[in-house]
């Protein structure tokens, strides 16, 4: 009987094995059609983009010119024109890069020579046009190459009062054309930084098997507990205030973090991050504050401070390096720019003192960060006070939440480089973040960079439950509507940490712009939301 019975279980065990290895096999057929699927769809190219200037123009820098017997065809905007009796200079930009290529249109080149006249005589800065013809090294000074058109089309005038004029104006006074400020070479290019960080910061973490979690723009938490948010309401001009009424049937607001919930994606999937757009209700009309910007939050699970701020210093490197190797052209203007003072809100001593955007940039990626506590930081701001080196309006004293002055004073002055400053007072910090055994701190950090002040905080999360509870109630909090979020402590809880960058503070690095203003396509602030 018992060898009966064995048997019967050895069959038993084939069966199964050979269901699997039939299982894996099916998958793996499955798995080389989704490829063949994938190598077929790479064939189509139903899309032929035409040439752009400022891959044309880096070629030429490095000595390789467009085969002069080709015709290329370019569209874009006139910068600046000029002309003569049969011949018309125009300097031509198609939002690829800072720098315009020269078309010297010539009548007689023309294929059609009667479209000279009509063509040039609506030649005016902001004009969209599309030239085609072949691209020469050019014998003038200044530029590299030119293009000399065999057919020329006017494909949108200028109506008199185009508000973007051919000399540089004022940043003030680009904010009042949002719509059209891009269309300067300082803005384009600052916008063309800010789509190479959001790539570089993409392609940071998907590399390294993050996940990108979508999290609420609307929600029903204070992430930070600061109370100033935006409400969201279906009840305006009514005169219920019954939130149960409402169309959540609770209050909403426009989400200032993202962190929360994406905590809860952390416990499961490997690591995560998210990226999108945040909102805060503070009247503040600083240069450094915006009620709508993005922010760049990731965490990571059985993880603690050190393996964070590792992480971090990665990150902010890998994104900074992206944009030095994709955005030279855009770089090397700005700092040219900077260098000149157009439009710059900031004292030129200020920014001289820092050194040149490029040379900051080099030099963010180039050496390890500074490290120092927070404790550590207050006595090395306390020594300079009492050595007569600086007067701070605000006296440095154990407790209190480091200014700007403070945090670029360190950074500038002390150290000369980024820096992290960590182990904070956990009465300045939020209520999440990991304490001490004694409670006096938490597993904090704040990165501190030149020119900037503090770019990147984060921390250990906080991952027991009595002390997140504890934590909570001394700061108010009532648990009632984040009982979802000590679940996370309930069941199955970790070491986790995550950070939070503030996507526009990183593009004021990579910019060396001094307004935040400058860096959003349309900035929202106390008493502006138009557009």
């Amino acid at each position: 009987y018992q060898r009966r019975v064995h048997g019967k279980d050895k069959e038993k065990e084939k069966e199964k094995e050979k269901d699997q290895l039939a299982a894996a096999s099916a998958e793996c057929e499955v798995r080389d059609r989704m490829n063949a699927a994938v190598r077929a769809a790479q064939q189509f190219h139903y899309h032929c983009p035409r040439a752009t200037i400022q891959p044309l123009l880096d070629q030429a820098l490095r000595g390789q010119f467009p085969d002069p017997q080709a015709e290329h065809e370019i569209a874009g905007w006139i910068r600046t024109s000029r002309n003569q009796s049969q011949r018309a200079f125009i300097e031509l930009n198609d939002g690829s890069g800072p720098c315009s290529l020269q078309v010297v249109v010539e009548e007689q080149s023309l294929s059609d020579p009667s479209t000279f006249g009509p063509f040039v005589q609506e030649c005016k800065t902001g004009a969209a046009v599309r030239v085609r013809g072949v691209i020469t090294q050019s014998p003038a000074k200044g530029q590299l190459i030119e293009m000399k058109p065999t057919s020329v089309q006017m494909v949108g005038t200028v109506a008199d009062g185009f508000p973007i004029h051919k000399a540089a104006m004022p940043l003030e006074a680009l904010r009042q054309h949002l719509h059209l400020r891009v269309r300067t070479n300082v803005m384009g290019s600052v916008m063309r930084i800010r789509n190479a960080c959001a790539a570089g910061i993409h392609q940071f973490f998907q590399q390294r098997q993050f996940v990108y979690v979508h999290t609420p723009i609307i929600t029903s938490n204070d992430c930070e507990g600061a109370g100033e948010c935006f409400t969201v309401t279906s009840l305006h001009g009514t005169n219920i205030t019954d939130d149960s009424k409402d169309f959540f049937a609770r209050h909403a607001m426009l989400t200032v973090s993202g962190q929360l919930n994406v905590e809860t994606y952390c416990a499961a999937l490997p690591n995560v991050y998210t990226f999108g757009p945040t909102f805060r209700a503070e009247n503040s009309n600083t240069t450094r504050h915006l009620a709508e910007f993005w922010m760049v939050e990731p965490e990571i699970w059985f993880a603690g401070l050190p393996e964070l701020m590792a992480l971090t210093e990665d990150f902010l490197k890998s994104v900074i390096a992206y944009v030095l190797e994709h955005c030279q052209a855009e770089l090397v203007f700005l700092d040219a720019y900077h260098q000149r003072d157009e439009g710059s809100e900031q004292p030129s001593e200020s920014r001289k003192a820092c050194g040149s955007l490029i040379d900051r940039l080099i030099g963010f990626v180039s050496a390890p960060f500074g490290r120092c506590t927070y404790t550590e930081a207050i006595e090395l701001l306390q020594q300079a006070e009492a050595k007569g080196e600086v007067k701070f309006e605000e006296t440095p004293v154990w407790g209190i939440d480091m200014g700007s002055v403070h945090e670029r004073y360190l950074c500038e002055q002390v150290f000369k480089k980024p820096i992290f400053v960590t182990h904070y007072p956990s009465a300045i910090k939020a209520f999440y973040m990991k304490q001490s055994e004694d409670g006096t701190v938490v597993e904090g950090m704040d990165v501190l960079a030149p020119n900037i002040g503090e770019i990147v905080g984060g921390s250990a999360r906080e991952d027991n439950l009595e002390r997140l509870q504890r934590m909570m109630a001394q700061k108010g909090i009532p648990p009632s509507g984040l009982e979802w979020y000590l679940d996370l402590r309930r069941y199955g809880t970790a070491p986790h940490a995550g950070f939070g960058l503030g996507f526009e503070r990183m593009l004021l690095l990579l910019t060396g712009m001094s307004n935040i203003r400058d860096v959003i396509p349309f900035p929202r602030y106390p008493g502006f939301a138009q557009f």
